[in-house]
């Protein structure tokens, strides 16, 4: 009995055998899922980019814009989709969207309107028009009144203020020589633009651009040069045949207002000629 007590436990080892290609859980199939969805939202924002129009971009990005009341178009920077910010404080009431300013003028006041049905189809027959102007000058569903060349200059967009035509410089192809008369190329696109404004009788606004420069001397031009660039734009569309009391107001911004992130670019150098909508 004794040597039985003193003798060692006996320690009894099973060893668990796994087979090979077992079950791994089931996380890789969420991502993949995620994967498969995000791949399927990408190529359908890419095919509504190709298959809409400017103006239907605009009314897509409106819907998901958030609700202020002081913002009336979509909100943006100035890179790949430009537009203004819907916080900004000073681009805002320019665009007349808002009156956040204490003293606001005339054309930065806000614009509400008084009566929705009205005003409403106003606005939409006046994008009718705009767009008809539109269609004539770019030819974007058709020919255009102007060489591929030439369109690389102009930009155009519909505001709550009217229809924006904007013409700018391209890197070796400026509109204005060094002592601010036009250069050929903007004479063309001008004798273009007056033709395409008989379709409308809205009154027009003029406005110059430049870019900044570096600070070599004791007082800028760049006032001069933006009022020099919108009145040569002026004088050039009266000579095209536009009735001088069509005209509204010419305005020179010097460079308080950029349309590149860098303020040197000739992106800067631009002249902006506004349809102004008439019941604004």
């Amino acid at each position: 009995m004794s040597a039985q007590k003193n003798a060692l436990p006996v320690i009894i080892k099973r060893k668990k055998i796994v087979v090979a290609g077992g079950h791994h859980g089931g996380a890789w199939k969420v991502a993949y899922a995620d994967f498969v969805t995000a791949m399927m939202a990408f190529f359908m924002l890419m095919w509504l980019l190709n298959a809409t129009t400017e103006k239907q971009r605009q009314g897509i990005a409106d819907y998901f814009s958030p609700t202020i009341s002081i913002n009336r178009i979509s909100g943006g920077g100035d890179g790949s989709f430009s537009g203004s910010s819907v916080f900004s404080e000073e681009t805002l009431p320019q665009e007349g969207t808002g009156a956040s300013s204490l003293r606001p003028t005339e054309a930065d006041a806000a614009r509400g309107w008084t009566e929705a049905g009205t005003d409403a189809a106003d606005k939409t027959a006046q994008d009718a028009e705009f767009a008809a102007v539109e269609e004539k000058l770019l030819g974007q569903s058709g020919e255009s009144m102007l060489a591929d060349d030439l369109l690389q200059h102009i930009v155009s967009k519909v505001t709550d203020e009217g229809l924006v035509i904007e013409m700018h410089d391209i890197p070796g192809a400026p509109l204005f020589f060094d002592d601010m008369t036009a250069t050929p190329v903007l004479l063309r696109i001008v004798d273009a633009l007056a033709e395409a404004s008989k379709i409308v009788s809205n009154p027009i606004a003029v406005e110059g651009h430049v870019r900044s420069v570096p600070i070599v001397k004791s007082e800028s031009a760049v006032w001069d040069q933006s009022s020099d660039r919108a009145d040569t734009v002026r004088k050039s569309l009266e000579s095209n045949g536009l009735a001088p009391n069509r005209l509204a107001r010419i305005t020179g911004h010097a460079d308080r207002e950029l349309a590149s992130d860098n303020p040197m670019s000739v992106r800067n150098n631009r002249v902006e000629v506004v349809f102004l909508r008439t019941n604004i």
